[in-house]
C-alpha cells in the first residue's frame, strides 16, 4: 500500500454534473487538483465552459440536462467512447420549492421530483451501466440532511433526498460484484445559489448557522474533500453509505443547552 498515493486520481476520468456553479464547480476543481481529467457537465454550457477554463488542460465542458434521460445517457456513453472510461461520476443538481405540502401545486411537485429524484436516478443508471461494463468506478450523488431531519416547507424536497439514499444503497448492492462503488453525501446548509433566498434573510440565515455544532454555514469548497475521498482508493471499501458533511447538524438537532 502506497499511502502517499491514497487520494491521488491521476489517469482517471471524472464526470461532474452541475459543474457550472456551487458544489459541482468546487468538486470539479478539487478532482482535477488531485489528478483527474474532469468533464464538466451542466445545463448551462457557458457556466460549464467557464469552470473548464479555470481548471485548464485537464478539463472539458459538456451540456447535459438531468431531467432528460437521453441527454444523461449520451453524456456517459460519449465520455466513455472518447476517453476510454468513466472512473468517477458525481451529480449535484437539485431544486427546492419551500412550501407547506397543502400549498404545493402539481407542477411544483413534478419539477422537484424530476430534477432531484429522477435526475439522480438517470445518473445512477447511466453511470452504473458504463462502470459495470468496464468493471470499476465510483458514483457519488448528493442527498441532504433533509433525508433525516425535516421542517415545515421541506416535505417534498426531503422525500427526494431520502429516496436518493435508498437508490444508492440498492445500486451499491447490485453493482458491488462488478467493482462499482456507490455512495451519497448529505450536506447541511451550504452557501450556494440554491440557498441564496435564505442568505438574504438574516434572521433565517443566522438561525440555520446556530443549528450546527460549528455555528456556521459551509462553503461549497468544503464539500470537495469528501468527494475526493469517495472517488479515491482511500475509500476502496466504502460503498452503499451516506456521509454527512453537516457541521454536526444531525448530531445536535434540536439541541438545548441546559443550565447545568
Amino acid at each position: 500500500m502506497n499511502y502517499e498515493q491514497l487520494f491521488r486520481l491521476d489517469g482517471r476520468v471524472a464526470v461532474v454534473i452541475g459543474a457550472g456553479s456551487g458544489i459541482g464547480q468546487a468538486v470539479a476543481k478539487g478532482l482535477a487538483a488531485h489528478g483527474a481529467f474532469v468533464v464538466c457537465g451542466d445545463i448551462k454550457l457557458e457556466a460549464a465552459e467557464e469552470t473548464a477554463r479555470e481548471i485548464g488542460e485537464r478539463a472539458e465542458a459538456r451540456a447535459v440536462d438531468v431531467i432528460n434521460s437521453d441527454s444523461v445517457k449520451a453524456l456517459f456513453q460519449d465520455v466513455a467512447k472518447k476517453h476510454g472510461s468513466v472512473d468517477i461520476a458525481v451529480a449535484t443538481p437539485a431544486v427546492n420549492v419551500r412550501k407547506p405540502i397543502l400549498e404545493y401545486a402539481d407542477d411544483e411537485f413534478d419539477r422537484v421530483i424530476a430534477v432531484n429524484l429522477k435526475g439522480t436516478f438517470s445518473v445512477l443508471r447511466e453511470a452504473g451501466r458504463v462502470m459495470a461494463e468496464q468493471g470499476r468506478g465510483s458514483i457519488i450523488v448528493f442527498s441532504s440532511i433533509r433525508s433525516q431531519v425535516v421542517e415545515p416547507g421541506q416535505g417534498i424536497y426531503a422525500a427526494t433526498k431520502s429516496g436518493i439514499v435508498q437508490m444508492v444503497k440498492a445500486l451499491a448492492a447490485e453493482l458491488g460484484q462488478k467493482g462499482v462503488r456507490v455512495n451519497a453525501i448529505a450536506p447541511g446548509v451550504v452557501d450556494t445559489p440554491l440557498t441564496r433566498p435564505i442568505k438574504n434573510q438574516p434572521e433565517w440565515y443566522l438561525a440555520y448557522a446556530a443549528k450546527s455544532a460549528l455555528n456556521r454555514w459551509a462553503s461549497a469548497d468544503e464539500m470537495a474533500g469528501t468527494v475526493i475521498f469517495l472517488a479515491s482508493e482511500a475509500a476502496s471499501y466504502v460503498t452503499g453509505t451516506v456521509i454527512f458533511v453537516d457541521g454536526g447538524w444531525t448530531a445536535v438537532d434540536g439541541r438545548f443547552t441546559p443550565p447545568l
